[in-house]
């Protein structure tokens, strides 16, 4: 199976890190966290990755190069004006065949991918969302979930905060499903999931994730991963 990672936004919310160095390449104690990104796939047995770049690319692949330092296959493809998370990853669709994984290259996280994946195939879904429960989830999209975990609705960064099911921004997608995607900017989470309600499920997760877009959840990133050390 291969894997597409979403690395090419500006992260203005952790300006200033992001003044010099794009949020993937943002350090989670002793190495970017896209590079985390990485060996979770590998430790999950997938090594053919394709990385969607757009603000400073070169600093990404300076240091990543072809892959081969971390025991992995990456190929670029690069976004000359931004095209959202749905339009990067349509952008890389020459790369993909059958199913395959999506995730952020901006978050940290130790979600089973394994687990996700065998939920998808058993559930026959086009697409699946890896939700986990939040008790604040601000900024983030939220989703309800029928007895099958069949999602019932999704609204994307609701105006009413309260604790629910947030999107994680990894997916597990079948090819075909591309083919609603058009050229040009489109995002998942405010156009493409709320088009899939009723037939796409969501698997529930509760391993540790973090969107590290904003600088309090980028320092507790931090805080938990050097806590992990410790021990």
């Amino acid at each position: 199976m291969k894997a597409v990672i979403m690395a090419g936004g500006r992260g203005v919310r952790l300006r200033p890190l992001t003044d010099v160095t794009p949020k993937p390449m943002v350090p989670l104690i002793d190495k970017p966290v896209l590079e985390y990104t990485l060996n979770l796939l590998k430790q999950n047995g997938i090594t053919e990755v394709a990385v969607t770049l757009g603000y400073m690319p070169e600093k990404v692949t300076e240091y990543f190069g072809n892959g081969e330092r971390f025991d992995m296959k990456l190929t670029y493809f690069y976004e000359k004006e931004p095209l959202g998370t749905a339009g990067g990853v349509k952008n890389a669709e020459s790369f993909l065949d059958g199913t395959f994984l999506v995730l952020s290259g901006d978050a940290y996280t130790e979600v089973d991918l394994n687990r996700a994946i065998s939920f998808h195939l058993s559930k026959r879904s086009p697409f699946t969302v890896v939700a986990q429960p939040h008790p604040w989830p601000v900024g983030l999209g939220t989703l309800e979930i029928d007895f099958e975990n069949r999602i019932s609705s999704f609204i994307e960064k609701p105006e009413v905060v309260r604790p629910a099911l947030v999107n994680t921004g990894i997916y597990v997608i079948e090819k075909k499903v591309l083919k609603m995607i058009p050229n040009g900017f489109y995002d998942f989470g405010r156009d493409l999931l709320p088009r899939l309600v009723g037939r796409c499920y969501a698997c529930v997760d509760y391993s540790y994730w973090s969107d590290i877009g904003t600088l309090p959840s980028y320092y507790e990133t931090n805080k938990y991963l050097a806590t992990s050390y410790i021990k």
